[in-house]
């Protein structure tokens, strides 16, 4: 019955995701949208209205969102197999994918509110669903770092009040003071929401939740929350200097590449690749090609998940070691599963002709129309670069690499694992030119100079000739005189020390001596007892008098005679 209900639930999230696609396809061809308003309630003329949002851009994404989910659920019935509450982990994905759609229909900062922090909420659960003491600590910081942004989407609310409606679509051309105000809360809460700087920590602290969670969470739901919430936003801040904006999500795409080439863990090695185009989707939303952003967004989509997928199967198969020194040789026993992740990395990289490539070498030609200068130019073809070689680096240590694997594996590819990732592999090489053909309103013709058109593969190919170097064991980068450099680049730059120890660790030991001294100290002796002790005080005196004590009335006649005599 449990397996059933899985195998029923990933049909109809395919099913949906197909008509939602016939769907936003005729939106694109009648250029048409719908505005379905569902009046709750009316009390004395006040209306309490759920609207609904329906057009290419919400339809196309859901569709999208709904494919990969139904993928991630089949994938499940086999991956949570053997688990006692799978039935519980099929309820929580479906709740998070139905708070996901919550948030992509809403022209309304309310509902946006509530399914965000659906969101955050399920996404709690999920993180935290192996209840382990690691998986409690990213949890936590999953959702803290995730209430920043719901409290600045509490703070728009508050201002949209001065507005007369809450439904966001209806000001995006207005530019006064407290849209700018709007506009910079939610900023706020797409950074926390798709992990820029300086909310990065919890992104790769999220991988301590199962793998198709991880698959949904890092490919097309959560994460990318916030970027799609910035493009329905993109009128609000069109005339508005973003230049700060850009310089945090280049230095967090930066970041996430270089963090990428240290680390060891397969599935943070993935994480940072998510945040590494998360940085670009940002930063060429806030250059100002919204479009291309949401062209990246349903491409990288699609091979992000099959990453996922991949890399759950061959965790699974290393006796749940994440570690890829210790993997190595496996191509030879899982042959699907190796040519499904090797497509999958390719298209990552951008290689011609693959999903990727058509997203990304779209936006790295439009930036060379754009007034920014050399060094956001230079950042973003390091950051291409970077993808490479920690790709081949990946590719290298999982496959070809020295066999440091465990002996007496259990090798086998089952054949509910394997179609989603065939089916995800044809989207990661043909989504890309599907879309450019359907989403883009008009072909680009862009016109360059020989060596600018072929810069973006110079880098690419560069990323690759660094990455086979850096796999080898005598590379300069991995020795003892680097170490510290290393460790400072493998470590996101200190971000998780900063998110964690940095704001807790003095605040805990001033807020413990402030509660000896003065909660439990002078301020419960002054402060807090005072009353009590001199009502006691009062009390006693009284209660002396009331029993007749000779002394205390011949006292009190001596003080009022001589008052008298005064």
């Amino acid at each position: 019955m449990k397996d059933n209900f899985y195998l029923l639930s990933g049909i109809m999230l395919m099913i949906m995701s197909f008509v939602l696609m016939m769907f936003g396809l005729s939106f694109i061809k009648w250029d048409y949208l719908i505005l379905l308003d569902w009046e709750l309630m009316s009390i004395n003329s006040v209306n309490i209205v759920m609207t609904l949002l329906f057009d290419w851009m919400s339809l196309i994404f859901m569709s999208c969102v709904l494919m990969i989910s139904s993928m991630v659920v089949f994938y499940s019935h086999t991956y949570m197999y053997h688990d006692l509450n799978k039935m519980r982990f099929l309820f929580m994905v479906l709740l998070f994918i139905m708070s996901m759609m919550f948030m992509i229909m809403s022209p309304n900062l309310v509902s946006i509110l509530l399914g965000w922090d659906g969101l955050g909420l399920v996404s709690y659960a999920l993180v935290i669903y192996f209840q382990n003491y690691k998986s409690y600590i990213a949890g936590m910081l999953t959702i803290l770092s995730n209430r920043v942004g719901d409290v600045a989407i509490l703070l728009g609310i508050g201002f949209m009040l001065n507005f007369g409606s809450w439904h966001y679509i209806y000001y995006a051309y207005m530019w006064d003071t407290s849209m700018y105000m709007l506009f910079m809360l939610v900023v706020l809460a797409a950074f926390t929401s798709s992990a820029q700087i300086p909310f990065s920590s919890w992104l790769p602290a999220a991988m301590a939740a199962p793998t198709p969670v991880s698959a949904l969470v890092h490919s097309s739901t959560l994460v990318t929350a916030g970027v799609y919430m910035l493009i329905r936003f993109y009128n609000v801040f069109i005339n508005y200097d973003c230049s700060y904006m850009v310089l945090l999500c280049l230095l967090t795409m930066l970041m996430a590449g270089l963090g990428a080439s240290f680390e060891y863990d397969l599935k943070k090695i993935i994480a940072l690749s998510t945040l590494s185009q998360l940085g670009l989707m940002m930063s060429i939303l806030f250059i100002g090609f919204p479009f291309l952003a949401f062209f990246h967004l349903l491409t990288h989509a699609f091979f992000k998940a099959l990453l996922f997928l991949c890399a759950g199967l061959i965790i699974h198969l290393m006796s749940d070691s994440q570690d890829i020194r210790f993997m190595g040789g496996i191509v030879k026993y899982i042959p699907y599963t190796c040519s499904c992740f090797f497509i999958s990395n390719i298209s990552l990289c951008g290689l011609p002709f693959m999903a990727g490539f058509y997203s990304k070498d779209l936006i790295l030609e439009s930036l060379s129309f754009t007034y920014y200068n050399l060094f956001v130019y230079m950042i973003f073809y390091v950051s291409v670069g970077l993808t490479s070689l920690y790709t081949v680096r990946v590719l290298y240590y999982c496959f070809y690499g020295c066999n440091n694997m465990y002996i007496c594996q259990s090798y086998y590819e089952d054949i509910m694992m394997v179609y989603p990732m065939i089916l995800l592999t044809m989207l990661s090489v043909l989504s890309g030119s599907l879309f450019s053909w359907l989403i883009l309103p008009f072909p680009d013709f862009i016109c360059l100079s020989p060596l600018t058109s072929v810069s973006t593969l110079i880098f690419i190919g560069l990323g690759f000739m660094l990455g086979g170097m850096v796999v080898n064991y005598n590379s300069p980068l991995y020795m003892m005189n680097m170490y510290k450099l290393s460790w400072f680049m493998g470590n996101m730059w200190f971000m998780p020390n900063m998110s964690t120890y940095m704001i807790y660790s003095k605040w805990l030991f001033i807020t413990t001596g402030y509660q000896s001294v003065m909660d439990m100290g002078w301020g419960e002796f002054l402060v807090s007892n005072m009353m009590f002790n001199y009502s006691v005080y009062l009390s006693n005196i009284i209660s002396l008098y009331q029993n007749n004590n000779i002394k205390y009335f011949m006292l009190t006649y001596m003080l009022l005679f001589i008052m008298f005599l005064l």
